[in-house]
């Protein structure tokens, strides 16, 4: 009898670095010890109130299917919202996807063939690796340092990886997962690149909201002169409202072309969700008073993170400028050990906290080893004990016989 197998799609699709460790987080709080989810960026601050009255407020007899590209009063609202960001578009520009997450993968099938090569700064989110499996696209890396706050390599670094099969540049700004926010230089230089080589640029910018120094500017790729035929956008209302359950994000490209392709995507999918739509369009009412205050909170973590992190010696961690994670070098001999010991070996005073090995963000074997990234989504209190907790752990897993 002959068996049956499985898809190399399925067998190469990695698991995700931020919970293939929730067992021994479930083992460990079974024991009665209290974790710090330090390993995943699931926000603790409210959804604003807007939104879930959006949900609150639907009246919808027959909740039937809708437009493949997204709800037209939606679409408007979004090219509202992203007027008051300083992003002019039209409507044609965007289509709804479910969650940024399809957005990602609708870029990449539309821009790559099987076989095909995509350019990724490492460390990435590690979900592109996901996408770029499923498309059957070679993710190639370009690495960013700790020691630098993980800012691009020289142009050189990435000439050094582009081949006749590369098709793209992906990116994300303010990063998932170091929190570097990219110079109008630096996202200059992938515009070059772009078109020296005839690339599309894929810039992820679901973390715009979140900057939080005076100096720094968000720069969008769709801000960017003369790219505007290969310059696309990837975006999500997950962590601008922090409503991660709502699924809903949009990618957006000035490329007709290549947008009439994308909703062919859309239509096979048939439509995003309808009522995370409304709800979606009433958190654009969100006054940027809640931003500014969500945007001092996570400043105030960050600090935590940042100097709970410079007291363990031997640590290496640059303060990050956007989003609301760090990825920090430890000394540490390996991340996937050293995560696994604090959830099974490891408490102080029955508490421990649980970090994502940094290893699953990078595309070069052997990179991120002594690397954790931490997601500051906690408060500040929980944060400083976090900290203390792991800077003890550190120490006691250097000490292991």
């Amino acid at each position: 009898m002959n068996e049956v197998r499985l898809s190399s799609r399925a067998v190469e699709m990695p698991a995700s670095p931020i919970r293939r460790l929730v067992p021994y987080a479930d083992r460990a709080r079974a024991r009665g010890i209290k974790v710090y989810h330090l390993n995943i960026g699931q926000p603790d601050v409210e959804t604003p109130v807007e939104m879930m009255d959006g949900y609150r407020n639907v009246n919808i007899k027959v909740l039937s299917y809708g437009p493949s590209q997204g709800l037209p009063e939606y679409i408007a609202a979004l090219v509202e919202y992203y007027r008051g960001v300083g992003i002019n578009l039209k409507t044609p520009d965007v289509i709804v996807t479910t969650g940024g997450s399809e957005a990602i993968s609708f870029a990449l099938d539309a821009v790559a063939d099987a076989g095909d090569e995509v350019i990724v700064p490492e460390p990435f989110y590690t979900n592109y690796a996901g996408f770029a499996a499923t498309a059957c696209v070679k993710l190639v890396p370009v690495t960013c340092l700790a020691e630098t706050g993980f800012a691009l390599p020289p142009k050189e670094e990435f000439r050094k990886v582009i081949t006749k099969q590369t098709r793209a540049i992906i990116y994300s700004s303010p990063g998932n997962p170091t929190g570097a926010v990219y110079t109008q230089a630096e996202i200059g230089m992938l515009a070059e690149l772009a078109l020296e080589h005839g690339l599309y640029v894929i810039g992820d910018e679901a973390y715009r909201e979140f900057i939080y120094d005076d100096e720094t500017e968000h720069v969008s790729v769709m801000n960017v002169p003369g790219i505007e035929d290969r310059a696309i956008m990837v975006d999500s209302v997950s962590k601008r409202y922090s409503a991660c359950g709502a699924r809903v994000g949009c990618v957006v490209s000035r490329n007709a072309a290549l947008m009439a392709a994308i909703l062919k995507f859309g239509q096979a999918r048939l439509c995003p969700p309808t009522v995370d739509q409304l709800a979606a369009m009433a958190a654009v009412k969100v006054p940027d008073s809640y931003f500014k205050a969500v945007r001092r909170e996570y400043q105030c973590r960050r600090d935590t993170v940042c100097a709970g992190i410079a007291k363990i010696p031997g640590a290496v961690c640059v303060k990050p400028r956007g989003a609301f994670y760090v990825v920090a070098k430890l000394p540490i001999r390996d991340g996937q050990e050293f995560a696994t010991f604090m959830l099974e070996k490891f408490n102080l005073d029955n508490e421990t906290v649980m970090v994502a090995p940094a290893d699953g963000f990078y595309a070069t074997p052997g990179k991120g080893k002594d690397e954790v990234r931490i997601a500051y989504v906690l408060n500040c209190l929980d944060l400083d004990r976090a900290m203390k907790i792991l800077a003890a752990g550190v120490e006691a897993y250097n000490n292991r016989k």
